[in-house]
């Protein structure tokens, strides 16, 4: 059977490329708000840290209405630490829209995106966007798309996939590079033309769980397409799951929703083609099946890359521990920890033999600092370890995960650039001059580029960009130097001065101010030496009776470094942790009494 009324598509993209300003635009002229209402920016990025960051983290359902026919979007993360994300969705949609920058084409996670597309054999839509850029070489840039679905094994039908040129944040596009165009109808035409209408088959129901969301009044809320038959409220449902048999179990469909626009409409019953959203089944998962208990058959789904960096979390045991946080114990932190594991397919969590500590696994830094700062904004109190990648062995080698770099930067920052590419471990595939800039492409070992990005930012003066995505596993590179600088470690417990903080600063660069409360071992800031220095930032002024000139001038101090939670990760060394509490980040180190550390480095020689 064919859902004329419905097409099911995804956006994918690379990170900044304009996905979730294209859907603002095609919820704005497919009737989604009224005329008078005011709307911000990427409005599907609804949560505080995609807002900062400009960037999308979790894929979001929304749908539009053209010409009777309902379109049901999702709009998909471009950050490579959020592929996972991006895999599970596919499954539920039918052609995809390719969405590639008219200055920069086709980069790393694309590739990767396109790839997944590919497998599962969608349609594609390949749309340049931001062709207004004063910088932008569309034709170019559709020939490097081409060059890519050869690349990629596509079919003769995916390859002569058509292709919209498009300003997302104009609202406009056109079937040729220098037609402008007035709105975005042929956008909706292709879809309406090109992608196919989703089949389902009549019979007993069956849902492929895609996608999970939580609210405190209805618990755990499965997002799925229906492949079979209908779905209604208060049915009596089987729950199997194709990569582990022993999940089965009986549940009952209390609540069922639709997409539409922004909002979630309740619904009594939907059909095959149809993406739902519905809740009252409390133990569901991302990749379960849902199906009637007469016909009970699992739909097979995509196992998820696995995790390639690590991180220990554990309870924080710093002197000013329980200070700002509401939720400070192991048991809190583990139960924060197993609920994120409900809603990201791409974490995994194990405990360790500590009771206060756990391993997390990742698919990259950031994607590890996004739950420690939501963590941290939801009233917890933690540290965690130096990010570490995950090792394997293969055929008897030790293996360690090696990533995809593209680097666009000026001319003149290509020398440092490269020195520090070399001293990385880093393996030049490609170098393509553009204008007054270049593009280098390297394979570099995961742990090369931990801490590298503001170092990279301040050899480019802030105007380099860079993009990395999982290339694979391949045989160690040997060592690579962590860091060349060295810790400023506070000396005693109290609060900082002026006096202790300006005979501190003559020694590097300090990351606090004057009145801020410090512990003993706790670190205030870097030298540029390789060697830890111990600092008394609380030392305060002798007094005396006696007069001198000179002796009361101001103390001028420099501006401390502000580190923000991306920055305290990459500063860390292996003997050091990022004390994360609601209000304050603070780096320590593991040791705190200094005449321990001191043994220990002894020890070490």
């Amino acid at each position: 059977m064919l859902r004329n009324d419905l097409r099911n598509i995804a956006i994918i993209a690379h990170v900044d490329h304009g996905k979730t300003t294209l859907v603002d635009e095609m919820l704005k002229q497919g009737g989604a708000f009224r005329e008078n209402q005011a709307v911000q920016d990427r409005v599907m990025d609804n949560n505080a840290i995609e807002r900062e960051r400009g960037i999308t983290i979790l894929a979001k359902n929304t749908s539009v209405h053209y010409k009777d026919v309902k379109i049901n979007i999702i709009d998909t993360p471009g950050h490579a630490d959020f592929g996972g994300e991006v895999e599970r969705v596919l499954k539920m949609v039918d052609g995809v829209l390719l969405l590639v920058d008219a200055f920069e084409g086709p980069m790393p996670q694309t590739r990767f995106v396109l790839q997944k597309a590919l497998e599962l054999g969608h349609k594609i839509i390949v749309v340049v966007n931001k062709v207004d850029r004063p910088d932008a070489r569309p034709l170019e840039v559709v020939d490097e798309v081409l060059e890519l679905l050869l690349d990629l094994d596509a079919t003769e039908e995916q390859i002569e996939s058509p292709v919209i040129f498009c300003s997302g944040r104009q609202g406009t596009a056109s079937l040729a590079p220098d037609d402008a165009g007035s709105d975005l109808v042929p956008l909706f035409e292709t879809i309406l033309s090109h992608i196919d209408a989703p089949e389902y088959v009549e019979g007993p129901t069956k849902v492929l769980v895609s996608s999970i969301d939580y609210n405190d009044y209805v618990g755990r809320i499965a997002i799925g397409r229906i492949e079979r038959g209908q779905l209604r409220q208060n049915q009596e449902v089987a729950v199997v799951d194709y990569h582990n048999p022993d999940v089965s179990y009986k549940a009952k469909i209390v609540s069922m929703y639709q997409f539409e626009g922004l909002q979630r409409v309740p619904v009594a019953q939907a059909t095959g083609g149809d993406i739902v959203a519905f809740s009252g089944i409390a133990g569901i998962n991302i990749g379960n099946t849902v199906c009637d208990p007469a016909a009970v058959e699992a739909v097979p789904f995509v196992k998820i890359s696995e995790p390639t960096v690590e991180m220990v979390f554990s309870v924080n045991d710093s002197p000013f521990a329980g200070r700002e946080g509401k939720f400070v114990t192991s048991r809190q932190i583990r139960d924060r920890l197993m609920r994120e594991l409900l809603r990201d397919v791409s974490l995994r969590v194990e405990e360790t033999d500590t009771a206060d500590a756990f391993r997390v696994l990742g698919r990259g830094e950031m994607h590890l600092s996004i739950l420690v700062e939501n963590m941290r904004r939801e009233g917890y109190e933690l540290q965690v370890g130096p990010p570490r990648v995950l090792y394997k062995t293969i055929d008897g080698v030790k293996c360690e995960p090696i990533e995809e770099l593209v680097i666009d930067i000026p001319e003149d920052a290509l020398g440092s650039v490269m020195e520090k590419m070399g001293s990385r471990k880093a393996e030049m595939t490609h170098m393509t001059p553009q204008g007054s800039r270049v593009r280098l492409e390297f394979l570099i070992p995961s742990r090369g580029l931990f801490g590298y990005r503001s170092e990279f930012l301040t050899d480019t003066r802030g105007e380099g960009i860079m993009n990395t995505i999982f290339h694979g596993y391949e045989p160690y590179k040997g060592d690579i130097a962590r860091r060349n600088t060295g810790s400023l470690i506070a000396f005693e417990t109290g609060e900082a001065v002026t006096y202790g903080l300006y005979n501190a600063q003559e020694r590097g660069t300090l990351f606090i101010t004057p009145g801020t409360p410090v512990y003993a071992g706790m670190v205030v800031g870097y030298s540029p030496k390789s060697q830890d220095l111990d600092v008394n930032v609380c030392k305060k002024k002798h007094v005396t009776n006696m007069r001198a000139s000179g002796s009361d001038e101001a103390l001028r101090l420099t501006p401390p470094t502000v580190l923000s939670l991306d920055a305290s990760l990459e500063f860390l060394s292996d003997d050091e942790l990022l004390e994360v509490t609601p209000k304050s980040l603070r780096i320590r180190k593991r040791e705190l009494d200094r005449a321990q550390r001191l043994r220990a480095a002894s020890k070490n020689k």
